[in-house]
């Protein structure tokens, strides 16, 4: 090979050295045991902290910055130690900003030692923009998982506010959110301050450095505060902070403002087009998680406007069937209530009330199918006219089986006439096999009907009713309810 040849060819082993490490630039120096600088060879003298002249002769722990001569200082030990080739790593401030060096310490057999450096700089960099781009790309999968899993907005927009402050190493970062009703930009979430002073704003469009950034919909960069401190007049108390640089990112999407991210400084930024780059991604996710919020709020809002129309509409229908049959008047509604209050002291949970009451104030909406004749009877019914009646939870069903959302109420309509001992209708249901809302409503359906007045009778007392319910338990009623529900009317 002819690099080969050129080296073999130079006339002496020191020609040859020197040829290899201007080849490689590496920093070679000669210790003695005791880290004593005896010699250097350099293929480029720009590697050297410090000029010949002032480490020849001296310790190599001792020419390096403290935390570099400790790990010189380590190294030579364990090498004495092990007898064995020791390598470290550490970065030094230089002429062309922070190098980063390789050091590999060998042992010779006289009791020196070859410390061989190399500058690693190039590799360090581009493993630290590896790593920072890794940082960002979790920051920003946890900020993901925060707008998606958490629909507190607060919490998210501090979650948010606590990864930008570590992303982009401030001090301190706040979001103003707009309000549409009085279009002034409020407080609405902060991080890293020592005081309350911003907490309480209430900013509107075009005023301070935040209101400029949303009515110019760009970022505004104020670099000195101390000269600039007009855009914070909204606070007397903000000098406290004693911060100097500052950035406002309005915060939109599908073209309408939302609001505005506050960041602030205790020193000079060095933002570069990287870290405004980032600045902007994270505003952005921060405009997501607000928009997303915001819809997830008005759906909430229009669900539960839907639901109370529908709740509306179920009680027209109890209502209109009242109306029909004035004989059980005010039936309905103490009845369910009775149901409910029932289920909350056996420890139904509350996420089923929901559906005991619908159920409760629906549960005769299946008399409006039976004739006049057959339910206003004053008489008592014949057979013919009982098989009519026993109709009415069938009708109930065919009434409302449409109606998705009333699924989870259908057993009271359907089964409040079943009874425990298998001899209720419409499906002679028995025992646990009748659904625990129907059996509930059932003894409190009973008791309300025999404790009031009616045409063919006077109403019962309550101490009669109370007896009666008791000796139909496992025959009529569930055998393990009937006992908290005598407790319960007792009370």
């Amino acid at each position: 090979m002819v690099t080969e040849m050129n080296i073999h060819s130079l006339p002496d082993s020191d020609q040859r050295l020197e040829a290899i490490f201007q080849a490689f630039g590496d920093l070679l120096f000669i210790l003695d045991e005791d880290g004593s600088i005896l010699d250097y060879r350099s293929g480029d003298v720009a590697h050297l902290y410090l000029a010949p002249s002032q480490f020849l002769g001296r310790k190599i722990q001792e020419i390096y910055p403290y935390k570099v001569g400790r790990k010189y200082s380590n190294a030579l030990f364990d090498i004495h130690s092990i007898n064995k080739m020791v390598l470290i790593e550490y970065s030094l401030p230089m002429g062309f900003g922070e190098g980063w060096y390789e050091s590999r310490l060998i042992p010779l057999a006289n009791r020196q030692i070859i410390a061989c450096v190399r500058d690693i700089t190039k590799y360090k960099q581009s493993e630290i923009r590896s790593e920072r781009q890794l940082q960002k790309l979790a920051a920003l999968r946890a900020i993901d998982l925060a707008i998606t899993t958490d629909s507190d907005l607060g919490t998210t927009l501090t979650a948010i506010l606590n990864h930008v402050r570590a992303q982009l190493n401030i001090d301190a970062a706040s979001i103003l959110l707009l309000n549409k009703n009085n279009q002034l930009l409020e407080h609405s979430a902060g991080v890293g301050f020592y005081t309350t002073a911003l907490k309480h704003t209430s900013l509107p469009i075009g005023e301070g450095y935040a209101g400029m950034a949303v009515l110019e919909r760009r970022i505004i960069h104020i670099s000195d505060l101390h000269f600039n401190q007009l855009g914070f007049l909204r606070s007397p108390h903000f000098g406290a902070e004693d911060f100097i640089d500052y950035y406002a990112v309005p915060l939109s999407s599908k073209g309408i403002s939302l609001g505005v991210m506050e960041i602030f400084h205790r020193s000079h930024l060095s933002g570069d087009g990287e870290w405004l780059s980032f600045l902007e991604t994270l505003a952005g996710q921060a405009a997501i998680a607000i928009d997303s919020a915001m819809l997830f709020k008005e759906l909430q809002q229009s669900n539960n406007e839907l639901m109370l129309a529908y709740d509306k509409t179920i009680e027209g229908w109890s209502r209109a069937l009242d109306l029909r049959d004035r004989e059980t008047e005010n039936h309905t509604l103490r009845v369910t209530e009775m149901s409910m209050k029932l289920a909350r002291n056996m420890g139904i949970p509350e996420a089923e009330m929901i559906h005991i009451q619908r159920g409760g104030v629906l549960h005769d909406i299946g008399k409006v199918a039976i004739p006049d004749n057959i339910l206003f009877k004053h008489g008592p019914l014949t057979e013919e006219e009982w098989k009519v009646m026993r109709l009415h939870p069938l009708f109930a069903v065919k009434l409302l089986e449409s109606i998705s959302y009333l699924a989870p109420a259908m057993h009271i309509p359907r089964s409040h006439h079943e009874k425990w001992n298998g001899t209720g209708y419409p499906d002679g249901l028995s025992g646990e096999n009748i659904p625990l809302a129907a059996r509930i409503f059932s003894i409190a359906d009973v008791y309300d009907a025999l404790t009031s007045d009616r045409p063919y009778r006077s109403a019962w007392s309550k101490t009669d009713t109370l007896e009666y319910i008791s000796n139909q338990s496992g025959i009529h009623f569930d055998p393990g309810i009937v006992p908290e529900f005598i407790s319960m009317v007792a009370d």
